[in-house]
């Protein structure tokens, strides 16, 4: 076991900051492009449905990529996997910058999916291996902050840059922010652990690809309800089952399921799982409500959304830091109770919401956030063995991603069934929309409370 040192050394931080820049440029890019999608649809003559692919094979590329990620740390110097994750990623946007058709812009997404599908668990490796205990708590805040920044700042960024340059620069700007990154990468990250080459599972892989390509396109497409949404489900739990029998039939699986059995660890994974599914729920609803109800633009819509982002960013590495003193308890639950009064807020309100109430009232749920999201995976991962330490970091970064997909999903079906009703108009039916998938969100927030108030044992735990 590492010994406790007070000081982060110079190398593991800027090593941290290389891997935190490229998960900051395929966060933002994901949540920047929505903002784009009118142009694109203009410009490339495509439907919403089309436009749409835009984000979902890009969520699908990193859901898939992000379980490996286990298998890729054992059988891959770390800085090999960085290399490739940037160059993938400069591939990528470097298609996207200057892609004359559609199908070209969908495998520039694809490509940089390939990129922060292994950039993602990188950086939370990097930070368990390296990092002092005494400062892990701090530095996996650090890493939150950067993944939570960017969905705060990405629809103001987006906007910003689309009315001034166009949705090209997008891609442009994010160049030589992942120039520095390589090379800040390339002198900085060291080797830890050893390798330990290990069989590839095709047939785990093809059972996750069939699972996450039937979920992803089920969830998107929710709102049809179709039989090929249907069969999509089915497919999907189809290859989650397979995938499980496959993991406990070999001995080197994927992703070692056996850590679900460890039961504090799994009750913080679900935690974590549904609190994303808040936090997108609201990226949706609130620039909704500000446009649609509350007649503004999408500028003003971002720009709403941006202050509570940001108190959310910068009190990460503070939760941390209080986890690393007093323990998880009191940063986990206070900061959800925060969030779940700011949902039964909402809630209450959601039928005549000012802009003012909605950045006040989401400030206060960033608040909660921000105390506590991070800190759920830092001490999760705790009860976990240093060998089993990776596949717990891809559980968590799966699940973040899957959230991604569903948590939007949801939202935006029952808000659209709500839209539905022709004898209302768009405002009173968004509203009533909003409010019913505030009280989903509501029960999912006090589910969250309750499963953590158990899951987070009262005492101070170190390995």
């Amino acid at each position: 076991m590492m010994e406790k040192q007070e000081k982060i050394p110079l190398r593991v931080l800027l090593a941290v900051i290389a891997t935190g820049l490229m998960s900051f440029c395929g966060v933002i890019v994901e949540t920047s492009m929505n903002i784009s999608f009118p142009t694109l649809m203009k410009e490339f003559n495509v439907t919403t449905s089309t436009v749409q692919w835009m984000t979902t094979i890009y969520l699908l590329v990193v859901a898939i990529i992000v379980p490996l990620s286990s298998f890729f740390k054992h059988n891959f110097k770390t800085k090999t996997l960085f290399i490739y994750a940037n160059l993938f990623f400069i591939f990528g946007v470097l298609i996207d910058a200057v892609a004359p058709i559609f199908s070209l812009l969908l495998l520039g997404r694809v490509i940089q999916g390939l990129g922060t599908g292994i950039a993602l668990p990188l950086m939370f490796n990097i930070i368990l291996e390296s990092v002092p205990e005494s400062k892990t708590g701090l530095m996996m805040g650090l890493g939150t902050l950067i993944t939570a920044v960017a969905p705060a700042i990405g629809p103001t960024f987006g906007g910003l840059v689309v009315s001034a340059w166009g949705w090209r620069y997008i891609f442009v700007i994010l160049l030589p922010i992942l120039i520095i990154s390589f090379f800040l990468g390339i002198k900085n990250i060291q080797q830890k652990s050893q390798i330990r080459k290990s069989k590839f599972d095709v047939i785990g892989l093809l059972a996750l690809i069939l699972t996450f390509t039937g979920l992803i396109f089920g969830f998107s497409n929710m709102s049809q309800m179709s039989p090929l949404v249907i069969t999509a489900f089915v497919l999907g739990i189809i290859g989650l089952v397979g995938f499980i029998i496959r993991s406990q039939k070999i001995s080197e699986p994927l992703l070692n399921l056996n850590v679900l059995k460890n039961k504090i660890f799994s009750g913080h994974l679900l935690s974590f799982f549904l609190f994303q599914i808040l936090s997108l729920g609201f990226a949706f609803i609130l620039p909704n409500y500000i446009q649609l109800v509350n007649n503004d633009n999408a500028t003003i819509a971002g720009l709403a959304v941006l202050p509570a982002g940001v108190v959310g960013a910068i009190l990460a590495p503070l939760g941390g830091k209080i986890l690393d003193e007093v323990g998880a308890r009191i940063p986990i639950l206070s900061g959800v109770a925060l969030a779940d009064i700011s949902l039964l807020a909402f809630t209450f309100l959601s039928l005549n919401l000012t802009n003012t109430m909605i950045i006040w009232i989401y400030i206060i749920y960033m608040f909660g956030m921000g105390m506590s999201f991070g800190n759920i995976m830092t001490d999760g991962l705790k009860y976990l063995t240093d060998q089993d330490q990776a596949d717990g970091n891809a559980f968590f970064n799966t699940l973040q991603q899957f959230a991604g997909a569903t948590g939007t999903s949801i939202v935006s079906t029952i808000i659209a069934q709500s839209q539905n009703n022709a004898q209302l108009s768009t405002k009173v039916s968004t509203a009533i929309g909003s409010q019913h998938a505030f009280i989903l969100l509501v029960v999912l927030g006090l589910i969250n409370f309750i499963i953590l108030f158990f899951a987070v044992p009262r005492t101070n735990h170190s390995k």
